[in-house]
């Protein structure tokens, strides 16, 4: 019953936006009581006045026709109800002729008589610069795997392994354009690059840190500093440095395996018209984050070293404010969980990005505590460069099917559904000269035959010799 009252609620209120009242409370006077409708249905259309006669006797009969130029007397019922036609009259004009102004979305809700009968979220975009990723459900990764009791187990113990090896956090603050790092005298296994790219120049007018150019990044030494193998991780922006971001990879010994897409939600921002971009062709929502691949890795057997399909290619999370240049923090735990490698380095970091695990540098950085000497001796041993085997996490985590050419004849067990075949039959050598007509080499025992596998059997013939047939008399 609230359902219905409501429902007629909003009804009311997208009418008054129609006509042109005030609010809903006015529409009984702009649309009249149903008494005043009933009388309107009761008048009687002016008669046709009569000609002239002399016959007296049509005097009589025109005694009630109103004369031309005086109006006939009516009663007070017929002057209201005339009163409450002109009045719709007029406010069905002025709502043809005034332009339709949409101030919320009530007129596209689903169940009202609206202009729409279903959810539009690019139209609520429209009225409201609210953006349609908003209404996404559970999108923060703590809440995302609440109701699949598995998955959220997977991740509290991912999370656990990793705050127990992880190393303490490092950082130094350096121009990473006169950076020595050969220095370094390491080999890492995922290098993250966070660039200040020229777009955020243009976009964000309180960024005064120094943009760099697609061939400066190019510059940089990653092909010195990642492992065989090794991941690399470099955030490109909107979509004009894509192109480039690939060629970067390219030039630093990685091939492009995935693009992880970042959404950018306007929940909290108090007045999103605000944040129009003058510039585009389109409203920018989102930014790429390139992985590039360098080496071979497999995924069904090097599992000590990656655990795959373990996150979204997607990251939903609010964007930062007054047009920042932050990523979101899911980014890293995509990193962590899918490479068990424990050398990570992250570039153009700032002392908001500081994390345990990771080696951090950049000019935003407002101190130094890189120790080299004892930042290697974390990774003397080789048991100590990766996470290492945990059952429990083995167990939950997603395997990666086996080929269809492997799963194609398999059971529900994984293994095969036919016994094995039997080994090729030995054939004797035929002795030299001509054969007799109508006969073939033995060919041994016949192959178990396995009856809605391989159709029906073949006819036998001599000897249990399938193809034998007999020879001309």
């Amino acid at each position: 019953m609230d359902a219905l009252k409501e429902r007629s609620r909003k009804r009311r209120q997208v009418l008054a936006q129609q006509l042109g009242v005030d609010d809903s409370d006015a529409l009984t006077k702009a649309l009249a009581s149903q008494e005043e409708r009933a009388a309107t249905r009761d008048i009687v259309p002016p008669r046709k006045q009569p000609k002239l006669s002399d016959d007296r006797s049509s005097v009589a009969s025109t005694e009630n026709v109103p004369i031309r130029g005086i109006e006939a007397a009516k009663s007070p019922q017929e002057e209201k109800a005339a009163a409450a036609v002109n009045a719709r009259r007029r406010s069905s004009d002025d709502v043809e002729l005034s332009e339709k102004v949409y101030t919320d979305s009530s007129a596209f809700l689903k169940g009202t008589h609206s202009e729409n009968p279903h959810n539009d979220y690019c139209q609520h975009f429209v009225d409201t610069r609210r953006r349609p990723q908003n209404f996404i459900r559970d999108p923060p990764i703590d809440e995302r795997f609440a109701e699949y009791p598995k998955l959220n187990e997977l991740m509290v113990l991912k999370k656990e392994q990793l705050a127990l090896r992880a190393t303490a956090p490092m950082y130094h603050k350096c121009n990473l354009e006169e950076f020595d790092f050969v220095s370094l005298d390491l080999m890492f296994d995922v290098i993250l690059i966070d660039p200040p790219l020229e777009e955020y120049q243009q976009r964000v007018t309180a960024h005064k840190q120094h943009s760099w150019s697609m061939d400066e990044i190019m510059d940089l030494p990653i092909e010195h500093l990642g492992a065989i193998p090794s991941f690399c991780f470099l955030w490109c922006g909107a979509s004009a440095m894509l192109d480039k971001g690939r060629d970067c990879l390219k030039k630093w010994g990685y091939r492009r395996c995935e693009d992880i897409c970042w959404i950018k939600t306007n929940r909290d921002v108090a007045d999103p018209r605000s944040e129009l971009e003058g510039a585009s062709i389109l409203q920018h929502t989102k930014e790429h984050c390139l992985l590039g691949i360098r080496g071979t890795v497999r995924r069904s057997n090097d599992h000590h070293f990656i655990h795959a399909n373990m996150d979204l290619d997607l990251i939903i999370s609010e964007e930062p404010p007054f047009y920042g240049t932050e990523k979101p923090e899911e980014i890293f735990s995509i990193i962590e969980n899918f490479c068990l490698g424990r050398r990570r380095l992250h570039l153009f970091a700032s002392d908001m990005t500081l994390r345990p695990g990771w080696l951090s540098l950049g000019p935003e950085l407002t101190s130094s505590n890189l120790n080299l000497e004892m930042y290697r001796s974390f990774f003397e041993k080789p048991e100590d460069k990766t996470l290492g085997f945990h059952a429990e996490i083995d167990d939950l985590r997603p395997k990666t099917p086996p080929p269809k050419s492997q799963r194609s004849d398999r059971g529900p067990a994984g293994g095969t559904n036919l016994p094995p075949p039997p080994p090729p039959p030995s054939q004797s050598p035929m002795p030299p000269g001509p054969r007799p007509m109508g006969m073939m080499p033995p060919m041994g025992p016949p192959r178990p035959h396995h009856p809605g596998l391989l159709g029906p059997p073949p006819p036998m013939g001599h000897l249990g010799n399938p193809m034998w047939r007999p020879g001309p008399m």
